[in-house]
């Protein structure tokens, strides 16, 4: 970890969030290596508060490297972690091989340390590149199986829309005061996360259980199917109260974390996206059951 690198006609530069050409910069790095557009981000509330970029900038103020961490706390097992994630990690092609993604992440990981972060989780499409700094790719699996007879009985839901002044105020006051989803795996704090990855996917609905006070994240699938992406709530509502409020009644159900909150049970399947979920800890720290973390805090 300790190999030289070479950042000839480069400049570095952390924290540098509040620079709108550094972070222009960021959104055009990441669009055009991962077709990734963040820049809504900053309309829904900006980054998260907590983020830590860490990148190498050239003469044209072009970002040519970049990592970035932030605090992303879990539960685990029903136990609160402190935990930290990498996100918008990319090299620009000119300047690939010059050891600047291995300098960034050096320098993100002593930050996490010098924080004292009991573990830290990614997502990539490369989990070899991560092993060599202790990273460990952790299996995920979504739950499938007959959906519930819908309770019908109360108020209606009603949809969300996120560029809708009241309703984003709506969003992020249930961000802020939500419970854990699952007890099994969570995210107990992704407020960033969630309002973006409502803009990444078009096919993500946000729907407002008024009586629960219930942020509902859900897809329609194909035919007779229903994929629940994620609850925001003090409370999670039991699924069957979830699909009679939205008025569906899907033959199946595709639940993408663990239901153990949901009055519900479905069958463990290995989830395939592409990418690995993958966690540095101090302890050996896994799910007890098969879980996944919800999609709507992918980072």
């Amino acid at each position: 970890m300790s190999k030289s690198f070479d950042s000839a006609g480069l400049t570095f530069r952390q924290d540098y969030f509040d620079d709108r050409a550094a972070w222009a910069a960021l959104v055009s790095l990441l669009d055009d290596t991962f077709g990734i557009d963040i820049g809504p981000l900053q309309q829904l509330g900006g980054p998260d508060p907590t983020s830590m970029p860490f990148g190498w900038f050239a003469a044209d103020d072009a970002l040519a490297a970049n990592l970035s961490a932030f605090a992303m706390p879990l539960v685990v097992n029903d136990r609160q972690i402190n935990a930290a994630a990498f996100q918008s990690g990319a090299v620009r092609p000119p300047w690939r091989g010059r050891g600047l993604y291995r300098d960034v992440t050096c320098k993100a990981l002593e930050w996490c340390e010098s924080r004292q972060f009991e573990a830290i989780v990614l997502y990539t499409d490369k989990p070899l590149l991560y092993e060599p700094y202790g990273f460990r790719s952790l299996p995920m699996h979504r739950y499938c199986g007959a959906a519930p007879k819908p309770h019908s009985a109360g108020k209606p839901a009603r949809e969300l829309d996120p560029w809708n002044k009241a309703d984003l105020a709506l969003l992020k006051e249930a961000l802020k005061t939500r419970a854990p989803v699952s007890d099994v795996l969570a995210v107990s704090g992704n407020a960033a996360m969630f309002l973006v990855n409502t803009q990444l996917d078009p096919e993500v609905r946000l729907s407002w259980l008024d009586a629960e006070k219930a942020v509902i994240a859900w897809k329609a699938g194909e035919a007779g199917r229903f994929g629940l992406l994620d609850v925001v709530a003090t409370e999670i509502p039991p699924l069957a109260v979830i699909l009679g409020r939205l008025g569906e009644g899907p033959e199946q159900v595709d639940v993408f974390f663990s239901p153990d909150k949901l009055d519900w049970r479905g069958e463990a399947l290995a989830f395939d996206s592409g990418t690995a979920f993958m966690v540095r800890s101090t302890t050996d720290l896994a799910p007890a059951s098969p879980a996944m973390l919800s999609p709507m805090a992918d980072f």
